[in-house]
């Protein structure tokens, strides 16, 4: 067997083991990282929703006391927040992270970034989403635009339809609710892309929901490089740098360019046979 030929069989095998070896990398940790739900942790956490739109058409009253759609509060990626405002403890710890990222985040040009906070409590009042709001803009602690943080309330089948629409469950206990914690990111056209679980969210896993969101849209290089070399997990709720597809990607690449050379040097010496 000449070089060439041993190397373009070595290079084939190369080619082909690695899907495979992909695939059960991921069965495996398929395997260990995703147990099954239980029926109670279901009943009051998230039932995910992904890929799932929201009802654009569903209509909430705004802290002005105005009417107002989500497909009105909707024009860009989006981050959803459920909450009620008399919560005296997780609720303001999760807008209080709200209010940390928009202090960190740098939204793309051409591209609205919307924050919409609801009461999922029917018996809040536009009053009280009028003075969140108001303390969570300042705690932004930087100018940001007013119209671009939405503090909602509404009656229950409004509600509902939201919450059952990302799958977020809730259950009142008395003044007060046992509920999830955890945000949302919505696609400019209200598709669920992302949910980001806990009181405290890294600015890059946010980053990248928001440019999961935005895909479709003509956006610099470095957002697709970023897409292509980090992955989701969904176990570890957060964005996790794909080694094994970066590594690959950069056998392949030296296997071509030395694939190239020789091709290059066996043209080159036949002609000089010749």
């Amino acid at each position: 067997m000449t070089r060439k030929r041993f190397f373009l069989s070595s290079f084939a095998m190369l080619i082909l083991a690695l899907p495979a070896w992909g695939e059960e990398k991921h069965a495996t940790h398929g395997q260990h990282q995703h147990p099954e739900p239980t029926a109670a942790s279901a009943a009051l956490g998230i039932d995910e929703k992904l890929g799932d739109s929201v009802p654009l058409d569903v209509t909430f009253t705004d802290e002005a006391g105005a009417a107002v759609s989500l497909r009105e509060l909707i024009d860009g990626p989006t981050i959803l927040s459920l909450v009620y405002y008399t919560c005296p403890n997780v609720c303001p710890r999760i807008l209080g992270s709200v209010a940390q990222l928009l202090a960190r985040l740098t939204p793309e040009a051409g591209e609205p970034l919307n924050v919409i906070t609801l009461s999922f409590d029917e018996t809040d009042t536009p009053e009280l989403a009028r003075q969140r709001k108001k303390n969570f803009l300042k705690a932004i602690g930087k100018p940001f635009p007013e119209e671009r943080w939405h503090f909602l309330t509404g009656d229950p089948g409004a509600i509902r339809r939201l919450t059952d629409a990302v799958g977020f469950n809730f259950q009142r206990q008395g003044e007060a609710f046992e509920h999830p914690a955890a945000l949302m990111v919505l696609s400019p056209r209200g598709k669920v892309v992302r949910y980001l679980y806990g009181l405290t969210y890294l600015p890059f896993d946010v980053k990248m929901a928001l440019t999961e969101a935005s895909e479709g849209r003509v956006g610099p290089t470095i957002r697709r490089a970023l897409l292509f070399c980090f992955s989701y997990d969904p176990e570890g709720r957060t964005y996790v740098f794909n080694i094994l597809k970066v590594t690959a990607s950069v056998i392949i690449f030296f296997a071509l360019v030395l694939l190239a050379v020789l091709v290059g040097k066996g043209r080159l010496s036949g002609r000089e046979a010749g």
